[in-house]
């Protein structure tokens, strides 16, 4: 891994908003293009900026990494955030990929979401968060099904449920994150600086699921 450090919050937010642009901008010179990112309130200043970028956003697609299972009128809902602070100015003609669909449980409406996703695949620029616990996307240390999405053989999409997560969510994949062509993670803290390093010497998924896209990912850093 690759670390950045930034002297602000500020001059980190707006040097990865440049970043996902310029990635954007070249992969669309050949076609479409996929990004992807994270929900939670770290990436919001990020996507603030991006949303102005100027290039051709009819062409790209937009997902999250994982969404917990609540509808977009749930506070809670990563999705709502994206069109709150994504999905505007020039970045509103983007395309939204769903991590949701109305019903009791993700598993009703896996094969649905499942689809779409796997048509925007690969991913052209990925941006993740990282917990204190070494989490990315929701794949948590000691969730349910964390060894089958770390798999090789993965589907693209799964449920996940764990401790300290109140409600299922749906993830991406250990194979699909890993196939990103440019992986970003955007930290902030001193105890986030610790876990990262914590994981790269640990390099174990099963305790620390970042590892997944440690050797390939930039790690962006302010206190």
């Amino acid at each position: 891994m690759s670390l950045i450090e930034y002297p602000s919050r500020a001059a980190m937010f707006s040097a990865l908003a440049d970043i996902l642009a310029d990635e954007l901008r070249a992969a669309l010179e050949t076609g479409p293009a996929t990004l992807v990112v994270p929900g939670g309130t770290t990436p919001g200043p990020v996507f603030d900026q991006l949303s102005q970028a100027d290039l051709d956003w009819s062409q790209v697609r937009v997902m999250l990494s994982d969404e917990r299972w609540v509808p977009e009128s749930s506070d809670r809902s990563n999705t709502r955030l994206l069109r709150e602070r994504l999905l505007v100015g020039n970045a509103a003609a983007a395309q939204l990929v769903p991590f949701y669909a109305p019903a009791d449980q993700p598993e009703d409406q896996l094969a649905t979401l499942s689809g779409p996703i796997e048509a925007a695949l690969p991913i052209t620029s990925l941006l993740l968060g990282m917990g204190e616990d070494m989490h990315t996307a929701s794949l948590f240390p000691g969730a349910d099904l964390l060894e089958q999405a770390l798999a090789d053989d993965a589907p693209v999409l799964l449920p996940m449920r764990a401790p300290g997560a109140p409600e299922p969510r749906l993830t991406l994949t250990a194979p699909v994150l890993r196939a990103a062509r440019n992986t970003h993670i955007v930290l902030t803290g001193a105890g986030k600086r610790t876990a990262v390093e914590a994981a790269r010497h640990l390099d174990d998924p099963q305790a620390a699921p970042v590892c997944i896209v440690l050797k390939d990912a930039t790690i962006h850093w302010a206190d």
